[in-house]
C-alpha cells in the first residue's frame, strides 16, 4: 500500500526511511554531473574532453534543425525589418521588401521638389561642382579641342548643375528659358530660373545650349530621351537631327 509522502502522493520525494529500505543511493548534484559526463564519454568516445564540458555548460540543445520554410520566414522578417527601418529613404517597399517602381515613386512624390527648395541661389554650389566635373571630364578645355569631341562627350555627360538654355522648341513659350538643370527624368528637364521658378521642359522637339569654359554646346533633346544612367553607357552616332 502506497503511503502519502509530503502530501504529493507518488510524485513526492522519498523519505530517508524509504530510501534506506529500498537500498537506493540518492544522487546529489556532483554525482549527477559525473553520471552525465560518463554517459557522454560512452556515447561519444572520440569527442574531446573540452567539447564534452562545453556541452554540459549549455542550457538548451536544438534537437531538430529548422527547415527551409522556417529559414525563409526568418529571412523575410529581416528584409521587412530592414525595409521599415529605411522607410525614410523610400527606396524599398516596406510591405514586400522590393525596390519601389517608378510609378510608386511618383505616387509617393519622391520626384517632387518642395516649394521652399525652389530657389536659384540654393543650386549655385551645384553649378560650381558641375563646372569642376566638366573640366575633369575633358581633362582641361583648350581652344584646340575639337567641337565633335565636345559634342559626343556632352551627350553622355551628367547635366545636373549645368546652366542650360532652350534655344529652339516646338512650343514657342519654352524658347529662351534659362536656368540650372536640377533634375533630369526620361523625357523632361527640370530647370530652376533666376527668378526662382521651376520650369519643366520636354526634351523631345527641343534644342538646348550649354555654355562652359568659353564653349557653347548645342544638344538635341530628342537624342537624350532616356535616363541619365542609360545615356552614359549608350553609343551615339555622329549624325544630325531633323526634329525642328
Amino acid at each position: 500500500m502506497a503511503s502519502k509522502r509530503d502530501g504529493h502522493g507518488i510524485y513526492g520525494c522519498l523519505s530517508p526511511a524509504e530510501v534506506e529500505a529500498a537500498s537506493i543511493q540518492p544522487l546529489g548534484r556532483d554525482r549527477s554531473r559525473q553520471f552525465v559526463s560518463a554517459m557522454l564519454r560512452r556515447v561519444m568516445p572520440r569527442a574531446k574532453p573540452d567539447l564534452l564540458e562545453e556541452k554540459l555548460k549549455r542550457h538548451a540543445v536544438v534537437l531538430n534543425k529548422d527547415g527551409k520554410g522556417a529559414r525563409a520566414k526568418r529571412k523575410k522578417k529581416k528584409v521587412a525589418a530592414a525595409a521599415s527601418s529605411s522607410a525614410a529613404s523610400c527606396s524599398v517597399s516596406p510591405a514586400s521588401g522590393r525596390p519601389l517602381s517608378s510609378r510608386e515613386r511618383r505616387r509617393l512624390g519622391l520626384f517632387d521638389i518642395r516649394p521652399e527648395n525652389q530657389r536659384y541661389a540654393l543650386f549655385l554650389p551645384l553649378h560650381q561642382l558641375w563646372l569642376q566635373y566638366i573640366d575633369d571630364l575633358f581633362g582641361g578645355l583648350k581652344s584646340t579641342t575639337r567641337s565633335e569631341q565636345i559634342q559626343m562627350k556632352m551627350l553622355k555627360a551628367d547635366l545636373h548643375g549645368a546652366i542650360i538654355t532652350v534655344e529652339k522648341s516646338k512650343c514657342p513659350t519654352y524658347v529662351g528659358t534659362t536656368g540650372i538643370m536640377i533634375q533630369e527624368l526620361k523625357n523632361v528637364f527640370k530647370i530652376i530660373t533666376k527668378d526662382d521658378k521651376l520650369k519643366v521642359i520636354p526634351k523631345r522637339k527641343s534644342i538646348f545650349t550649354v555654355a562652359f569654359g568659353g564653349f557653347v554646346s548645342h544638344i538635341y533633346g530628342s537624342m537624350l530621351c532616356m535616363r541619365s544612367s542609360e545615356r552614359s553607357a549608350k553609343k551615339f552616332k555622329a549624325k544630325g537631327s531633323v526634329d525642328l
